[in-house]
């Protein structure tokens, strides 16, 4: 859904004072720019940015291109690839590239670059957080500079979404370390806008690629300029610092709730996601590495819709599985609704007993720890709080706090995100099998680990979906996380943006949105 609304020009000094807290005021970056047809995005940070290694990124969608893309009903596409097939045979993929592909550089991009790509990110020594999704492949030949063939060790029906990751330049990385190398923060792809500048902390800008394989983009320059702050990000939409923001739903409704009489309009869209948010329990903690039913357990003390309605303000639903919004649901599996009474019961069960302090004990041991949430995220920060609140009241001693980064090894829990709109087995995978390279909770599940195996190797629909019943029923009996919420994506823009697609369900941290930058454009009168 979208509401159109009016904004003020702010103050200027209180502009001053908010952007110079965001680290953005005080260099005149906006001062010299045509806004005629540029965008200006209000970003969160980034520090290095290459597809093969970091899954996060909107910006990915933007600078990078992969053999296939996804189009605004989340459909696999053709990409630098105008076609492919499959051997079933031989367990065979072929893609043939389009005829003159050429890197930002000018370079062409051969099969050469793909294999160069899938090879770096099967090298464990460079770290990769995506590769699990690509174990399967067994070889990969290049035919010619159009034909690629990459021979799975057997079928892999998610493995045409995979191939949406963006094709690295052979020509630049071959030999280098591709964790720590100059190119992280100098990238170079195949996507509809090429980088022309960097300024650490500040913004990045993009200029359109003339060679871009889907045509040449409407608009000529996108800026992402850094503002980690949400409600900094919505004082420089307000200030017409910045075109296009993602904020929250407190702070979307803010727009709703202030008068302005400004001539700066702005839509507001209210985007359903496959995005949830979850206390993730650290089992490399000796906490949870002792006591690991009380994920389960715990999970009955949280309220759902009130963290819904309080956080996000009604925009989103409680979530009880990674598969809720697909196909592959289950909905008759155990929800872990709230339920304070049985919650107490369990840990009673359990051996647990309220000490003279009104908090469970067992061994010697209080039931205490810390829910970390990230600083710069307000809803997972709300999140966190509302979930120790909840937890104390049924006798665990548990408190919330804030990071400026996470400490997978060191913290006892935090609040997690994680979804996708795609394939199931992407974000089932590489989350919760044992070892994945996105399972950073040390979750391990025999059961699991077997049949999520088996689900990504099976091409027939009907197993598929028994395999995920499965999943589903065995996660309910020793859960990973306690499941909160799915959250939308509220993303404010200036009204003369056209192009978004308000209908595609996005992923995790709102990815896609950009998935068709290239066709927007903007209206000046």
């Amino acid at each position: 859904m979208k509401k159109k609304y009016v904004s003020l020009i702010m103050c200027m000094l209180l502009i001053a004072v908010m952007l110079s807290m965001t680290g953005c005021a005080g260099n005149g970056q906006n001062s010299n720019i045509d806004r005629s047809n540029t965008l200006i995005y209000g970003s969160g940070d980034y520090t290095a940015i290459n597809p093969a290694l970091y899954e996060h990124g909107e910006i990915n969608a933007l600078l990078f291109a992969g053999l296939t893309a996804h189009d605004a009903q989340n459909n696999v596409v053709p990409g630098l690839a105008e076609s492919w097939g499959f051997d079933k045979q031989t367990n065979t993929y072929t893609f043939k590239l389009r005829e003159g592909l050429t890197f930002h550089d000018g370079e062409p991009l051969t099969s050469e670059d793909v294999k160069f790509t899938l090879e770096a990110i099967l090298d464990p020594a460079n770290g990769s957080e995506i590769i699990s999704n690509y174990t399967d492949i067994e070889a990969i030949y290049c035919r010619d500079e159009l034909t690629v063939e990459i021979k799975l060790s057997q079928p892999n029906v998610a493995f045409p979404d995979y191939m949406t990751i963006g094709i690295l330049p052979k020509h630049l990385l071959e030999g280098e370390d591709l964790a720590t190398c100059d190119f992280n923060r100098n990238p170079v792809g195949a996507g509809p806008y090429k980088l022309t500048d960097w300024d650490m902390g500040q913004s990045i800008t993009m200029e359109r690629f003339d060679n871009y394989y889907g045509g040449e983009a409407n608009i000529e320059k996108v800026i992402f300029k850094i503002v980690p702050d949400t409600d900094a990000r919505a004082m420089q939409l307000k200030a017409g610092e910045i075109d296009m923001a993602q904020i929250t739903a407190k702070t979307a409704a803010s727009f709703d709730e202030a008068d302005f009489s400004g001539a700066q309009e702005f839509d507001v869209y209210r985007m359903k996601t496959a995005d949830y948010r979850a206390i993730a329990y650290n089992f490399n903690h000796p906490f949870f590495a002792e006591n690991p039913e009380l994920a389960n357990i715990l999970s009955y003390a949280i309220d759902r819709q009130a963290i819904v309605e309080s956080v996000l303000l009604g925009e989103g639903e409680a979530a009880y599985s990674p598969l809720q919004t697909g196909e592959y649901n289950d909905a008759s599996k155990e929800r872990f609704e709230n339920n304070p009474d049985k919650c107490r019961q369990l840990l009673e069960g359990a051996g647990w007993k309220k000490g003279p302090d009104g908090y469970y004990e067992k061994d010697g041991q209080q039931l205490s720890f810390v829910i970390s949430a990230m600083a710069d995220d307000k809803v997972r920060v709300d999140m966190a709080i509302m979930c120790a609140a909840q937890l104390q009241k049924v006798g665990a001693n548990v408190t919330a706090e804030t990071r400026p980064s996470l400490d997978w090894g060191g913290q006892y829990a935090c609040i997690i995100g994680w979804g996708s709109p795609f394939d199931p087995d992407d974000h089932t995978y590489k989350v919760f099998s044992t070892g994945a390279g996105d399972n950073y909770t040390g979750y391990s599940n025999e059961k699991i680990d077997k049949i999520l195996a088996e689900a990504r190797h099976t091409e027939d629909g009907a197993e598929r979906s028994e395999l995920y019943d499965r999943f589903q029923q065995a996660m309910t009996e020793a859960m990973p996380y306690t499941f909160i919420a799915y959250v939308d994506a509220d993303y404010a823009m200036k009204s003369n943006i056209k192009g978004i697609t308000e209908n595609t369900v996005l992923g995790h941290h709102g990815a896609g949105v950009f998935h068709n930058i290239a066709e927007w454009t903007i209206e000046n009168e």
